[in-house]
């Protein structure tokens, strides 16, 4: 596919010619950066005609916090605190893939307890991203009760988490060479009674909103994206998968142990919003079916294989790692130089390229699809301004 590149200036300011798009009864309406349904600090630039849109164009920069600049001055080990800055609903799957990256780089092998619990964590951290999203989501859409719902049960992982990693938010546990600490002696069985909570809860999710008439006809066959439009903007996670491409980096290119587990990866036929909101349901059982089958197997071991206070040296080279987070593949691209401070280190982040889908998705629709179409792209956008 091909792209054609404008400024928002060009667009906003065409010619005033006879044929000039303006000619019609278009105009420019501004959603956000304030708006809730933008997820963040988000402007859309929406070029409409009437209440249909013929144009979205996302404008950034509201929230750059220069992450990949300042990594140019620090080593290995405190890149990683950048990263739970970013989408901050996967802040230990983005610990790990900065601590797989300098792991890859240096050499450093991690023993099998190091990888059960990072995989354990990432996948209660999957579920407790997918809550906050579904309930975000009602919300969005009209539906108060399942915000309600959503944040009531999301809290049972947040205290779980928060009692190991001692934070509830921009969690910081993961680094290279192994774990902050080890586990809490809790962690077990109360990961153990949230599995046997949750259960009946999820399907009291698809009573209360999947099984709702008026989500189906919010959702259905609304902003399709095309299995070939989705790889043309480098779309990941459950966007694409709802696509109908079954790309899952848990099974594609296994990490952890997630080749010790069996779980499904869910795919969608049509791509659209109910696609896109069915995949993450069904990940959210699949998730935890990983953490039934890891939970009473957790090996015994180290939970470091390296000094803490030790300067990581990244051997000269170009080193690149991904995994896949909540909402898709996460790459850390790190240059080396043989010194502790890495020349150039960039995130190749999911959530950049998922909302450019926007820009496709949402053309010939309502305003109140395009809220719609954001809210099921499930952003966050720190991760798409660092």
């Amino acid at each position: 596919m091909s792209l054609e590149i404008r400024t928002l200036s060009e667009i906003m300011n065409p010619p005033q010619t006879a044929d000039s798009p303006l000619s019609t009864q278009e105009y420019f309406v501004n959603m956000g950066p304030q708006h809730p349904a933008t997820h963040g600090v988000l402007r859309l630039v929406l070029k409409m005609d009437g209440e249909t849109i013929r144009e979205v164009i996302p404008v950034l920069g509201y929230i750059h916090r220069s992450i990949e600049k300042m990594a140019e001055y620090l080593h290995g080990r405190q890149i990683v605190h950048l990263t739970d800055r970013m989408d901050y609903l996967s802040a230990l799957a983005n610990n790990w893939a900065v601590s797989r990256a300098v792991e890859t780089a240096m050499g450093v092998q991690t023993n099998p307890r190091i990888e059960t619990i990072r995989t354990l964590i990432c996948e209660l951290q999957r579920v407790q991203s997918h809550q906050l999203w579904w309930g975000v989501l009602g919300l969005d859409l009209g539906a108060l009760t399942s915000f309600f719902y959503g944040f009531r049960d999301r809290e049972e992982i947040t205290d779980i988490l928060e009692e190991t990693t001692g934070a509830r938010l921009t969690m910081n546990y993961i680094q290279p060479g192994g774990l902050m600490f080890d586990l809490h002696p809790n962690f077990v069985p109360r990961v153990k009674a949230f599995i046997k909570y949750f259960r009946p809860k999820l399907d009291e999710y698809e009573t209360l909103l999947s099984e709702n008439v008026i989500l189906q006809e919010r959702l259905r066959n609304v902003g399709v994206l095309s299995a070939e439009d989705a790889i043309g903007y480098g779309a990941t996670g459950p966007v694409l998968r709802a696509s109908g491409i079954p790309l899952d980096l848990r099974k594609q290119q296994p990490y952890g142990v997630y080749d010790q587990v069996e779980f499904s990866v869910p795919v969608g036929t049509v791509g659209d919003c109910w696609d896109r909101y069915w995949i993450r349901i069904e990940e959210m059982r699949q998730s935890l079916g990983i953490i039934e089958q890891l939970i009473d197997n957790i090996p015994d071991g180290k939970f470091m294989e390296m000094k803490p206070a030790a300067k990581l040296k990244l051997p000269a080279g170009s080193f690149y790692l991904q995994i896949e987070t909540a909402r898709g593949s996460l790459g850390v691209f790190l240059q080396g130089t043989g010194e502790d401070i890495p020349h150039r280190c960039h995130f190749r982040s999911p959530n950049f390229n998922n909302l450019w889908s926007v820009t496709k998705t949402a053309v010939g629709g309502k305003i109140a699809d395009l809220v719609a179409i954001v809210s099921t792209l499930d952003l966050v956008i720190p991760d798409v301004d660092r």
